[in-house]
């Protein structure tokens, strides 16, 4: 049965909800629109998905945020960028960092094909990447205590784009459509620049319906009809069977400790016209990012400042406040070096 389409909700939970009897979830589903899902016998898993370039620290944010509401973070990486330069495998080289995680971590390394089998711009092997956190991961659970089963929970998103501990809650409980957006409120450089204009439209959620029939990251983030089963059938619901959750997750985009960082986004990235020597300038980044004017230039981009409230910023992962020295790039851009940690390499 297909549901209305564009229902749009607001994530709505108070502080002890996480502690529901079984008897109060579905009224609580129903505040957000949705019923109550039916509970197997082993319960229902929820999957975190999403490709790991270099952001450690958001690796390491995203990881103490939502272990306590994942079952498993599948966790992708390759030995070459979207563009086709080599780089490190992080996860594989700072294994021993996040020993806390290692049981709930399914972490693949993917190689890339080559242009003649994905295809020649960037944006294809970008896409090859994000359906590897399916295609290359879940064949292998069949069999195993990670095996995703009927109803199941995936979350696809950039390392950047947190789902809120709450929205999770939501997910495990709750039916929902098979392309749910979790929007998510949008930062820039820090928790300090906010973006104007509507919520960010990542990420997305769906459920699991086996090896054949589950819509894969890709066609799920670009709102692609996919390929499995009938034409008809899934460019309809593609366009019907949809919803929005408002408030729903955090994306701090290119929010990064070091200047080098900054830098190797922009050499990595997909948008390969952004990638010029004036936007990879370190002045020009560090005046960018102190100001909360756009990394790329563009006049239409436009940020506003969120100030401090009471012991910490509105709206940012516990996390982050608890860790507020090591993490100061994420609260504070106002010094000199805009809290680059490289900054003085940069300047001598």
């Amino acid at each position: 049965m297909l549901l209305p389409r564009f229902r749009t909700i607001r994530l709505t939970l108070g502080p002890s909800e996480h502690l529901l009897l079984p008897d109060k979830i579905p009224g609580f589903c129903a505040t957000h629109g949705f019923t109550p899902f039916k509970e197997t016998t082993g319960g229902r898993k929820v999957y975190d998905l999403f490709l790991l370039s270099s952001e450690l620290d958001w690796l390491e944010i995203r990881l103490h945020t939502l272990s306590p509401y994942v079952d498993f973070f599948v966790i992708v990486e390759s030995r070459t960028t979207f563009t086709g330069l080599k780089k490190p495998v992080y996860l594989e080289e700072n294994w021993d960092r996040f020993k806390p995680f290692h049981r709930k971590i399914i972490h693949r390394v993917v190689e890339d094909p080559g242009s003649e089998v994905v295809g020649g711009r960037t944006w294809d092997h970008e896409d090859f990447f994000r359906n590897a956190l399916f295609d290359k991961v879940f064949p292998d659970l069949v069999g195993t205590p990670k095996q995703a089963n009927e109803g199941d929970v995936l979350v696809v998103s950039d390392i950047d784009e947190v789902p809120k501990p709450e929205t999770l809650f939501v997910l495990r409980k709750c039916e929902f459509p098979d392309r749910l957006t979790l929007r998510s409120h949008f930062y820039y450089y820090s928790f300090q620049w906010s973006h104007k204009g509507q919520q960010w439209a990542h990420p997305q959620a769906t459920s699991y319906r086996g090896l054949q029939s589950t819509i894969l990251p890709k066609d799920l983030r670009n709102g692609e009809a996919g390929t499995h089963g009938w034409f008809f059938i899934n460019h309809l619901r593609a366009w019907w069977d949809q919803a929005d959750l408002w408030d729903a997750a955090w994306h701090c985009s290119s929010c990064f400790a070091t200047i080098k960082a900054m830098q190797t986004k922009m050499e990595s990235f997909s948008h390969t016209p952004w990638n010029t020597p004036k936007n990879r300038d370190p002045d020009t980044i560090v005046e960018r990012v102190r100001n909360g004017k756009d990394l790329f230039g563009r006049p239409e981009e436009v940020y506003e400042r969120v100030d401090r409230v009471g012991e910490g910023l509105m709206d940012v992962p516990y996390y982050i406040l608890q860790n507020e020295s090591r993490f100061e790039y994420l609260l504070d851009r106002d010094g000199e070096g805009a809290s680059f940690t490289d900054y003085q390499q940069f300047k001598s």
